[in-house]
């Protein structure tokens, strides 16, 4: 079945009351598959599939250079309520979809879209203090938030992938080390390694 594209999903979702759902409250769908303490148990744990979780969510904080880079000089702020609320319709919906728990996604994407800001902010305090350094290129906003909502899909199916993983003891550990793989592999600055470490930090449990 083809999937609705995410960004329509999210004006889709936002007509049908999933604001619900983003507070933690209940859907008028069914309520997703809730993994019990002997499923888990049963299932082997695979931390490469946390390392592949890890890499997506540094994927989406580069998407917040093009982002800073897009609202330097005009003005715009960092803070974005109604396309953060249009994000975290649509992430609960496709949750829904995949089988992933909506509420727990939502609480996910609220530290992935914090992540990302933080990493705006970071670089409009750069730029101020070394006005050189500043980008001389706008991207495209509306382009840049297509690719954001192709990893947010790619991220949603991670998360309902991992569940099993995110839910055993072991994934605190496992999440650590994937991030720390992630910052080494991409040779993070502290910027962005200490986003990463945030946009991760409600991945367990």
């Amino acid at each position: 079945m083809k999937r609705t594209p995410i960004i329509r999903r999210a004006a889709l979702v936002a007509c049908t009351g999933l604001l619900t759902v983003a507070a933690g409250g209940p859907s008028a769908g069914a309520a997703p598959h809730r993994t019990t303490s002997a499923e888990t148990a049963a299932v082997p744990f695979r931390p490469g599939q946390l390392r592949t979780l890890a890499g997506l969510s540094a994927d989406r904080l580069a998407t917040g250079d093009l982002v800073a880079a897009a609202k330097w000089g005009t003005g715009s702020p960092i803070d974005d309520p109604v396309r953060e609320q249009q994000v975290l319709n649509a992430v609960a919906e496709q949750a829904r979809e995949d089988g992933a728990d909506p509420a727990a996604t939502v609480r996910i994407f609220r530290d992935q879209i914090e992540a990302n800001k933080d990493v705006q902010r970071g670089l409009f305090r750069r730029w101020k203090a070394r006005p050189a350094e500043a980008p001389t290129h706008r991207p495209d906003l509306n382009e840049v938030r297509k690719k954001i909502n192709r990893i947010n899909d790619a991220l949603v199916r991670s998360l309902a992938a991992t569940g099993p993983e995110r839910a055993q003891h072991q994934c605190r550990g496992a999440a650590a080390a994937a991030a720390a793989q992630v910052r080494h592999e991409r040779r993070l600055d502290h910027l962005h390694a200490v986003a990463l470490t945030r946009s991760l930090r409600s991945v367990c449990g």
